[in-house]
Formats: structure tokens, sequence, C-alpha cells
């Protein structure tokens, strides 16, 4: 009988269904990290979507023989301490291709006709004592006729660049890959970052793409771009661009930070500007995108009891 643990239930808002074999099943609500082998202790299969599981951890639990992660991203799993152990590791793919384009297209939209700016401006009484109809206080943007720059160009790259082409927009993109589609063009990161008026990331995070937008980046941009980060925060220096977002010369909308949750020290967190969008790690979490989650997580942990594991990483 197989015994599975999940280490933060509470950060799956979904009925998770029970696996179709004999097995036991045990919920944690959250779990620190020195409660982590304790919980596992005698697991077979772990759950988890952000707690930790390093190869340290790893080493203190003989039982463990896979481990579902509840996301996409697998940067909080020794993948390597896992392989060496022959533990199977599956993650979630494409379960957010609705949600996560949509939160990307929410920022840009906020931001491209100032809605912070101007609902501040109703707040603070400025529309009741305006002179004319309407406020023109703030420049408005179309989407229309511009260009967004997609950084890398997988499942959730695809999806935005179907919804930009929607609202009339021009498609470039950067990939490691041929991108072999006919209405985008693929560009070097520098190019698409220089000619683009919108910039969207949409990679993981790897040691290769850790502050792969830095100063000399940010500084290729052009005036009053918008970028936008719905994928990891690491992949942006946060320093260079708090300094960029309070100089004025661009605007940025994120979902994403380096750590989460955040500590007080992080430049970004405590920005109070009209051009800065910033939201607590939620372009995942529609109702929908989290219950498909769920299914493709019990799918996971039965095909890999049935012998035939997916989603491996």
């Amino acid at each position: 009988m197989q015994r599975i643990v999940f280490l933060d239930r509470d950060s799956l808002r979904a009925n998770v269904r029970i696996p179709a074999f004999d097995h036991a099943w045990q919920d944690h609500a959250a779990t620190a990290a020195n409660d982590i082998v304790a919980r596992l202790a005698g697991a077979t299969v772990a759950i988890t979507n952000k707690v930790p599981l390093r190869g340290e951890t790893i080493a203190r639990l003989p039982d463990l023989k896979m481990v579902a992660i509840a996301a996409t991203g697998t940067d909080n799993v020794d993948l390597a301490a896992c392989r060496e152990r022959g533990i199977v590791v599956s993650n979630i793919r494409d379960y957010s291709l609705v949600s996560v384009p949509e939160h990307c297209f929410t920022l840009i939209l906020a931001l491209r006709r100032n809605l912070r700016a101007y609902a501040a401006d109703v707040e603070a009484g400025k529309w009741e004592t305006s002179s004319r109809f309407c406020l023109l206080d703030h420049p408005i943007g179309d989407l229309a006729g511009t260009r967004l720059g997609i950084v890398g160009y997988g499942a959730l790259g695809r999806q935005v660049a179907g919804i930009a082409r929607a609202f009339g927009m021009e498609v470039v993109a950067t990939s490691r890959s041929p991108i072999a589609d006919a209405n985008v063009t693929q560009l070097p990161l520098d190019e698409l970052l220089a000619t683009s008026q919108v910039v969207s990331l949409h990679l993981p995070l790897t040691d290769h793409t850790r502050h792969m937008i830095g100063a000399r980046e940010l500084g290729l941009m052009q005036p009053g771009a918008l970028l936008i980060n719905t994928a990891r925060g690491g992949l942006v220096d946060e320093a260079a661009l708090a300094n960029v977002l309070m100089e004025g010369r661009i605007a940025a909308g994120f979902d994403v930070l380096s750590e989460e949750p955040p500590g007080s020290n992080n430049s970004l967190l405590r920005l109070r500007l009209p051009h800065f969008l910033l939201t607590p790690h939620i372009a995942w979490a529609s109702f929908g995108a989290m219950q498909t989650l769920a299914d493709m997580l019990v799918d996971n942990i039965e095909a890999w009891q049935a012998g035939t594991p997916t989603n491996v990483v």
C-alpha cells in the first residue's frame, strides 16, 4: 500500500479526487522546513507545490519512491538527488493555458491604459471637481499596431501570441528552438527588447535564465515600453528594475518575485508607482486552472502506480 503525503494542501483550492488504488493519504495545510522529514517518514509519495525537497532531505527519506509536484516549476526539488535514488518526479504541464495568458493581458491592458492612475484619481475626488466630462491626466495607449515580444515560445507563449494577434498586435519571439509559426518573427533577445512596445516573459528559471533581464537589457527597452513577468521572479534583476521604474523609463507588471513570500527588503515590494503593478503569484490560480491541476496531479500518481509514469522531469 502506498503512503501519500501532501505537504502544502492549502496551496491548491480544488477538489482532489481519491486515487484508484490502495493507499493511505495525509494532508498538511502547510509544512515548515524543519517538519518535512518527520511528515514524510514512511511516505512513498510526496506531493509538494512549493515546499522544498533538497538533497539532504531526500537522503533521509529511504521509503520515498515518487515526488508529485503540484505545479509546473521544479526548482524546489533536487532532481539530481531524485534521479540518483531512482525516485520518479512528475510535474503538471499546460494546466493554465487560459488563466496565465488572461492575467498577462490584464496587466498589459491596465498599464497601457493607465487604469491604476485613473482609479486613484477617482478615489481622490478629482473627477468630481473636473472642469470637463472626463479626466485626461495620464497617457492612454492602444495595443493595436504595437509589437509584442515574447521571451520563451512554449505553450504559454503561443497562447499569449494568439491573444495578441486578436488585439491587432505584431508578435515577435525569442526561443532556443526554431519557431514554426509563420505569424511570428523569431528575433535575438537584444533586438526583441529594443523593438517591442510590450515584452512578456514565459520561460522557466534555470541557471542559464537567472537574471537574464538585467540593467543592460532594461536599458535596451524603448521608453514607455511594458515589461510583463508572469513566469519566475528570478528571471529579472529586481534591483535593476526598481531603478529603471523609479526613473520612469518603462512600466512593468509582475505576478512573481525572486523570493515568495517576499521579504520586506525586496526592492520592488514597496514601490508605489502608477506604472508598476504587482500581484501575488495568482496568474495560475483561476478556479478552472486549479481544478485541472488537481486532476492532472492524481493522473500522474495513478500513472506512476500503474508503472507508466507521465510528465516525468
